[in-house]
């Protein structure tokens, strides 16, 4: 996919990432620990009910199922950065996510010769198809010209 594969309210789906107890726990201990991402016990005492994923490793899943998603051929180039990201529901053990998105808008870049912006909204969603989290982002990507 390349700059001008893109256009303004496209919508795109993709990914299915089975989220597991072990990783949910395996990745609080290294980068947030926090009891109710790492004890069920503890956690069913929480707010969310139970043992759930940082906010931070539903981002990375996210990330994940985006790369995956991409051609072996892309052109790709990265992001300057997220604008907003909001966790609206719990990630529990058991859960699948996929991802919806549309394209906002699709824009040349001033500073950057052959290369174009997108900006796109991404729901990342549960089983059930209830959002558990969104991201508004840019990205970088190569024109084919």
């Amino acid at each position: 996919m390349y700059f001008e594969d893109f256009y303004i309210d496209q919508t795109i789906r993709f990914g299915e990432y089975l989220v597991t107890e072990d990783e949910i726990v395996d990745f609080a201990s290294k980068y947030d620990p926090q009891y109710f991402h790492l004890d069920n016990e503890k956690a069913k005492q929480s707010l969310f009910g139970g043992l759930c994923a940082s906010g931070w490793h539903s981002a990375a899943m996210f990330m994940r199922m985006l790369v995956d998603s991409m051609p072996a051929e892309h052109g790709s180039l990265g992001s300057p950065g997220v604008e907003k990201i909001k966790w609206l529901k719990p990630v529990y053990p058991g859960y699948v996510l996929s991802v919806k998105g549309v394209i906002k808008d699709c824009r040349l870049s001033k500073s950057k010769p052959g290369v174009g912006v997108v900006s796109a909204f991404y729901e990342i969603v549960n089983q059930h198809d209830e959002t558990v989290m969104s991201v508004e982002s840019n990205a970088f990507f190569r024109c084919k010209k």
